[in-house]
């Protein structure tokens, strides 16, 4: 699949270094979670989810992502997908959870959006270091919507896995969980010691090269699925026994330890 020569349309500064690029191109057959593969001429082609369906979501990381915070309206980038697993959809009589942090709150909104707009009730534990990082809570009020901050500037002091300890989570068809890594898995073991990890879905990051399981880059021990194809959104049964949480690895290959 050739890269879709994309226009960006608007930018929005979501915090100091997350900003939302939209473009004159639209995924409307996108599911909630599944990515796109940006190519920036010169630089790299990364892989991003789409916080909407004609949109993403850029923390400023690395080069790529310098790069793109470099470009204005009316500049070019080249996309290509949708690709992969995204999250399911949950019914209208299903009780919802999300869990997000930082700019993991963007694959999730565009499933929050379809939970307000079908009247389902979703609950919401937010989280991001500052309050200046918060991200989209206006699209997660879909239900009650806990804040939590690192630092204390808004909602509760600490981690959303504090505020996950203090949650019921028996009475929940549905959870759903994007964040930091080291983040994530703090929930799945919140969430497997309550015997709900298995209807509880996560989406990974890993380095992709190909974007459609080709290459193989982003295989997880030991069973070989392809973040790129299998994901990004995998169940917590299939995540048990495997590198999840412990590491990843980078563009050589290697392993690096969360």
């Amino acid at each position: 699949m050739r890269p879709l020569h994309s226009k960006i349309t608007e930018i929005i500064e979501e915090s100091p270094n997350v900003r939302t690029f939209f473009f004159d191109t639209h995924f409307e057959a996108a599911i909630p979670g599944q990515f796109v593969m940006v190519w920036l001429h010169g630089t790299d082609e990364v892989p991003m989810t789409l916080s909407g369906m004609n949109s993403i979501t850029v923390q400023k990381v690395g080069d790529a992502t310098s790069r793109m915070f470099e470009l204005g309206i009316g500049d070019h980038m080249g996309l290509r997908g949708p690709f992969g697993r995204g999250f399911t959809i949950p019914q209208k009589d299903e009780n919802v959870l999300f869990i997000a942090g930082g700019v993991g709150a963007a694959p999730i909104a565009p499933l929050a959006d379809i939970v307000k707009a079908r009247g389902i009730e979703g609950r919401t534990i937010l989280g991001s270091r500052c309050c200046d990082e918060l991200l989209f809570r206006e699209r997660f009020a879909c239900g009650r919507v806990d804040i939590t901050t690192d630092d204390g500037s808004e909602g509760r002091g600490g981690f959303v896995t504090d505020q996950l300890a203090e949650t019921d989570t028996s009475d929940y068809d549905r959870i759903y969980v994007c964040g930091p890594e080291i983040m994530m898995y703090k929930v799945f073991e919140i969430l497997k010691a309550r015997n709900v990890h298995v209807k509880t879905e996560f989406s990974l990051h890993r380095y992709f090269k190909c974007g459609i399981g080709v290459c193989g880059a982003c295989s997880m021990d030991p069973e070989g699925l392809r973040v790129c194809r299998d994901g990004p959104v995998f169940n917590g049964g299939e995540l048990e026994g495997s590198e999840f949480g412990h590491y990843e690895r980078d563009s050589s290959g290697c392993k690096c330890h969360f």
